[in-house]
């Protein structure tokens, strides 16, 4: 597993993957949340349902494992209440590839996968990419991984 400085030094090397922002460091909260709302304020179940990413609003939100997560309809919000496990993302919303390689990342909304009815989400599109050349190996070695990698 690499250290926290070379990934860190590898995000560095990889601009065009990774953009210019840095991955999320250890002890991190079990959801991926920016000022309390989780991932990045979009509807989890619109993944499922609408096969993408839809913006939650605020007057239709929940509470679970800490974070507010946002709906764009009462009828999501009543779906993501009566099994949260179900439809929220993995991992907390982190990123999937960088905890399948024992760090968290932020995520994008545009960049997610449903893979055996799981939301997996991931810190870019060129990302994802990296992510589907191995899905099931990624997904074992994140769950290996999860939920250590918060610190």
């Amino acid at each position: 597993m690499l250290s926290r400085r070379n990934f860190l030094a590898s995000l560095a090397a990889t601009p065009l993957i990774f953009g210019v922002t840095t991955p999320a460091l250890a002890g991190e909260p079990e959801v991926y949340a920016i000022n309390g709302i989780a991932i990045n304020g979009y509807d989890p179940i619109a993944y499922f349902t609408q096969d993408g990413p839809v913006e939650g609003a605020a007057d239709h939100t929940s509470v679970y494992k800490g974070a507010t997560w946002q709906f764009s309809s009462a009828d999501n919000k009543a779906l993501f209440d009566g099994d949260p496990v179900k439809y929220a993302p993995q991992y907390g919303g982190y990123c999937a590839y960088a905890v399948s390689k024992g760090y968290t990342a932020t995520t994008a909304p545009n960049a997610w996968a449903v893979e055996d009815g799981k939301l997996y989400l991931n810190y870019s599109r060129a990302v994802r990419v990296l992510w589907r050349r191995d899905i099931p190996g990624h997904i074992k070695s994140a769950n290996a991984n999860w939920p250590k990698v918060l610190g």
